[in-house]
């Protein structure tokens, strides 16, 4: 699978994240200059960075909800990879240097609430929170990941499956 990491969003706690135009460091707590309000759910090292697909996000603006890249609180919105087929243990090399490890399925929470009434439903449900890849909805609200290797990352850059852990 290899797609292309479209935007990177940082923010300084909370929800919008906010585009960053210029080349910037992937590092073991994630990328540099992003801060979590909610360290209780959100970072720390097995969630360094939160990965959502640009496709879902489009999908998402056409049926009404008012989302953009970084809205939903990822740091990497990717475009060509089908989160239907994210798994747990996952890696993937984003340009040059960088790699994350698929980690754990995002969990919408109510921060999402002013995107619009029922954003939560198109993106999670009862299969994904057993852990079911057969879900419709499975890996649309993102996949939490932590960084196996550190490196610079920039707008455009190729993201490429790894290795298949799972």
């Amino acid at each position: 699978m290899t797609g292309v990491l479209k935007q990177i969003n940082t923010s300084p706690g909370g929800l919008p994240k906010r585009g960053v135009p210029e080349p910037i460091m992937l590092t073991s707590a994630g990328v540099a200059g992003d801060w979590q309000r909610n360290r209780k759910y959100h970072g720390g090292p097995d969630k360094a960075v939160l990965m959502i697909s640009a496709e879902v996000l489009d999908d998402l603006a056409a049926k009404g909800f008012s989302v953009y890249p970084g809205a939903l609180g990822e740091n990497l919105t990717v475009a060509g990879l089908d989160p239907a087929n994210w798994r747990f243990g996952q890696c993937y090399r984003i340009g040059e240097d960088a790699v994350i490890e698929l980690t754990t399925l995002r969990t919408p929470c109510d921060n999402l609430k002013p995107y619009g009434t029922g954003i939560h439903a198109e993106l999670y449900d009862a299969k994904c929170k057993a852990g079911n890849p057969d879900s419709p909805r499975w890996a649309r609200g993102g996949f939490y990941a932590r960084v196996i290797r550190g490196g610079l990352l920039v707008s455009g850059a190729e993201v490429v499956l790894q290795s298949d852990l799972a």
